[in-house]
């Protein structure tokens, strides 16, 4: 199993997860045109692809569904009920188009099973996804609000991981951003800082953990270095340097291996 980051970051979410020659998209957060260059680029076949799964309806994780569908309309799509209905009306689809899950329940999209679990964010109903697919496990959360116990329990199951690490709480406060915008972003339905990623790393992460993936970097709050020192320094603290570690990119692809 290989994840390829296509985009990561308040501009546009897109990731393949890419097994035995076929691939799962987790997002579609940019257009069409850019996820076949991005796609192009990783060696990723988009002409494999056995379905999309979204994990909210923000903009950022759907911007190019619309095209995509018109473009690949064969391609399944998978979503819970509130986030089609939202998705839908969004972008100007039919929630028919939609296979619904529900949270909690694992189902199969081609060789690829898929376990969706709920997440503390600002939109409705949104999920992370473990994905298990020739005996190994990935895991995937990129907007988060809280270290909750119960996303560290499937971190803990992983081989591979993308965890969000989207700000440093001294740069977010020292933004000059509204009181509101910062309340939103470091409240318990926002998103992780590097500290509280870091902190439910060192909690959970197993022996099987091999990769893990830093995503969703704020590109005013935060920095790739001081992402990934914090996420090193718990990494080390927990003696775990083995673990791959990398901070993903806003606009070039990136693969974890």
């Amino acid at each position: 199993m290989k994840i390829a980051s296509l985009a990561s970051g308040s501009k546009g979410n897109a990731y393949c997860v890419v097994s035995g020659g076929r691939v799962l998209l987790i997002d579609c957060g940019i257009s069409c045109r850019e996820l076949r260059a991005r796609a192009n680029a990783a060696g990723v076949p988009l002409d494999a692809l056995d379905g999309v799964v979204f994990t909210h309806s923000h903009i950022d994780h759907i911007r190019g569904i619309a095209t995509f569908h018109k473009c690949f309309p064969s391609v399944p799509l998978f979503a819970n009920a509130m986030t089609a209905e939202s998705v839908a009306w969004q972008c100007g689809l039919d929630e028919a188009d939609f296979y619904q899950f529900e949270n909690g329940q694992s189902f199969d999209i081609g060789s690829f099973e898929v376990l969706p679990f709920s997440i503390p964010h600002d939109t409705a109903d949104p999920v992370g996804y473990v994905v298990r697919s020739e005996g190994v496990i990935y895991f995937h959360a990129t907007d988060v609000g809280t270290p909750l116990a119960s996303i560290g329990l499937h971190l803990a199951e992983a081989d591979m991981a993308t965890l969000e690490s989207n700000h440093d709480p001294d740069l977010l406060f020292r933004s000059g951003r509204p009181v509101s915008l910062i309340q939103r972003i470091s409240g318990p339905r926002g998103h992780l800082s590097n500290e509280e990623a870091s902190c439910l790393v060192a909690k959970f992460a197993s022996p099987r953990l091999k990769a893990l993936a830093l995503a969703h970097l704020s590109e005013q709050c935060n920095a790739p270095h001081i992402a990934f020192e914090t996420m090193a320094s718990a990494l080390r603290s927990i003696g775990r340097s083995d673990i791959e570690l990398c901070v993903l990119d806003q606009n070039k692809p990136m693969i974890l291996a």
